[in-house]
């Protein structure tokens, strides 16, 4: 195998894992740490955390107001999730625009201007991410809050698969046994839903489409990034110009213009309020999560979204009003508890590949090879 097929093999297993190399990170944290002093990183760390619970948790609460909501009656899901695609697309070319006429060092974002090479060299990455956030809408749609997390929850296990699927890598038993447990919550879920009367197979379905599209947009965003060099701001705003156009036919078949019109609430300015508070939300979050890795590390980012689904979970059953079983929290804790430990049991074999790969780099350096 050809340095080029290694490098790219390395790629994929980290978009995969959600891990980046262990080396940049070390020497990152190494010299953030000589330069930040301990109690400043701390509240650093602590600021940055609490924001990404709050962008999450507010906007999935807000995005189900806007797609299930008793006073709305608006069925459109896929204009929700087009207009706030379309918002995205507006904050990024704003925050460029505004970046090119401030003086050097007070903003830094990337320069964006429209491609269409590089916009149809991105469409097969826009396909897939219109079938994440998509899904993930519908999702939320036909499920509860509190249920949520559990109807999404085999991202992990699909994980799993496309490792072995896509780069012939096996997985550990400990991992395996981790999505075992994700798999078992994942069915005691669905069966105490049941026994409450509230399941929602449509809602189940597109939650396991959902969870398939977000491991597929991992391995082409690493893929497709050369395009836009290197830019996340940059293939946000194609990903999001891209759905946008590829809605609008999608929208036409189902209707949805036709209930648009129809619809009474369409020139009240406290509704387009919170449309454009989701799309802002929705803009927020890639950049709260950028901002998390960047402080802590993707494992560490991987902890806190887990941790963040179980305070998102009490907060949705104390919102609405609920009253679940004892098995049913069973069935939450059983897929918090296995993401946690596949993301921990993850984490022990990065560290041992990391520590066994430096005796080896030593010896080589003695010997002069």
């Amino acid at each position: 195998m050809n340095r080029t097929q290694l490098k790219r093999s390395g790629i994929l297993r980290m978009a995969l894992s959600g891990s980046s190399d262990p080396l940049l990170q070390q020497e990152e944290g190494g010299s953030h740490s000589k330069e930040t002093p301990f109690m400043l990183k701390a509240i650093q760390i602590a600021l940055v955390v609490s924001l990404y619970w709050f962008v999450s948790i507010t906007m999935v609460f807000l995005n189900k107001y806007l797609l299930d909501s008793p006073s709305l009656h608006l069925d459109t899901p896929l204009f929700v999730t087009f207009y706030q695609c379309a918002v995205t697309v507006v904050f990024c070319k704003g925050l460029s625009l505004l970046a090119s006429c401030c003086p050097p060092g007070h903003l830094d974002f990337p320069s964006i201007r429209m491609d269409l090479k590089v916009s149809r060299s991105i469409l097969p990455l826009s396909v897939i991410f219109i079938g994440m956030i998509t899904f993930n809408n519908l999702c939320l749609k036909y499920v509860g809050v509190a249920f949520y997390n559990v109807g999404r929850s085999l991202t992990t296990v699909f994980n799993v698969i496309l490792s072995y699927l896509l780069l012939k890598q096996t997985t550990s038993l400990y991992a395996l046994i981790a999505c075992g447990i994700i798999i078992g919550g994942f069915w005691l879920g669905i069966d105490q839903e049941g026994a409450e009367g509230t399941l929602s197979w449509a809602g189940i379905f597109f939650g396991i489409l959902a969870s398939l599209c977000v491991s597929l947009n991992a391995i082409y965003t690493k893929k497709v990034l050369p395009a836009v060099d290197g830019s996340i701001w940059r293939l946000t705003f194609y990903n999001n110009l891209n759905a946008c156009v590829l809605f609008l036919p999608f929208m036409l078949l189902l209707g949805e213009f036709r209930t648009l019109y129809h619809f009474d609430k369409l020139g009240n300015p406290v509704f387009w309020g919170m449309m454009t508070l989701g799309g802002v939300f929705g803009f927020a979050i890639g950049y709260v999560t950028g901002l998390q890795i960047k402080f802590t590390s993707p494992l560490t980012h991987n902890v806190s979204g887990t941790a963040k689904a179980c305070a998102q979970t009490v907060l949705a059953v104390g919102y609405y009003e609920e009253t679940k079983s004892f098995l049913w929290w069973t069935s939450n804790m059983m897929v918090l508890g296995g993401s946690f430990a596949y993301t921990w049991v993850k984490g022990l074999e990065m560290k041992k590949t990391q520590v066994e790969s430096i005796p080896k780099t030593d010896e080589k350096n003695e010997t002069g090879v």
